[in-house]
């Protein structure tokens, strides 16, 4: 019989999900709110850091790339051990990183990656330089199964105004153009429908209307959207059922987001937990 206490429970597996992308010093944004919004959304969250930021909510104070060839083992130690299900790129800075990223996830075939054109924080800060936009559209894209773009950003990769839902639609139809699969357009509070995101999968439009929660407190909103998404389409939900349920989690998220630091503050992404204190 085995000793007392040495019982070994036999544990679910958990979809894994890798996250490439810059780190976020104050925890809200970047690979640390991939991690917690992966995990919240029941998938086993993974990285590879591509930058080190030194931020917090008020503003980003500076930012390291790291070199080339420690990305390249890091994404390699995970392909090498893991199942990897699904991918989410956030902050990818330069045209090197870029390039490289594209080259690692089509040498290992990656699949269900969610691309998050990460362009500029919240703070205003540029975080993908004015050189990388193209190699983005042209080696990353055509590698994912979805690209979430924010109206700022959408804006930025087609050169042309996203205020409204007519808008959108046409530059939803230019990035779908660029090579990937699917876009979201997230609207938030920039375009004309408040609150309304707008999916399109290379032939249906469909918007996605929701809650506008007015609050400052939305640092990471992006990066807990997308990483959500990812966490559902490796677990199989289909393109659209993904979105809508990531859409509601983030919601919440927001809905529910944390009042600390002095500027912008984070969402919550383990609200269902309830009151801690």
């Amino acid at each position: 019989m085995p000793a007392l206490g040495s019982e070994v429970r036999a544990v679910r597996s958990l979809k894994q999900v890798l996250s490439i992308g810059g780190s976020d010093s104050s925890g809200g944004a970047g690979i640390q709110g991939d991690i917690k919004s992966m995990h919240a959304n029941g998938v086993f969250g993974m990285t590879v850091v591509t930058s080190i930021t030194a931020q917090n909510s008020r503003r980003v104070r500076a930012v390291y790339d790291l070199p080339l060839d420690i990305i390249k083992e890091q994404t390699a130690a995970i392909f090498e051990d893991f199942d990897v299900s699904a991918v989410k790129t956030g902050m990818l800075s330069s045209k090197e990183i870029v390039e490289l990223v594209a080259q690692s996830l089509r040498a290992y075939r990656a699949k269900n990656v969610v691309v998050d054109p990460v362009m500029i924080s919240k703070s205003g800060v540029e975080l993908l330089r004015a050189d990388a936009v193209d190699t983005i559209k042209t080696k990353l894209f055509p590698l994912a199964r979805l690209v979430t773009p924010n109206a700022h950003e959408a804006q930025r990769l087609v050169q042309d105004k996203v205020r409204n839902l007519e808008e959108a639609k046409n530059a939803a139809r230019a990035i779908q153009n660029m090579g990937c699969q699917a876009v979201l357009i997230k609207g938030g509070h920039l375009i004309e429908e408040r609150g309304c995101d707008l999916l399109f999968d290379g032939k249906v439009f469909t918007p996605l209307y929701g809650e506008f929660i007015d609050t400052p407190n939305t640092h990471g909103t992006g990066c807990t959207y997308a990483s959500a998404i990812a966490a559902h389409l490796a677990k199989g939900s289909d393109l659209e059922s993904a979105v809508r349920s990531a859409k509601a989690y983030t919601t919440e998220a927001i809905r529910n987001a944390l009042a600390v630091g002095h500027g912008h503050g984070p969402t919550h992404h383990f609200y269902f937990l309830g009151d801690a204190r």
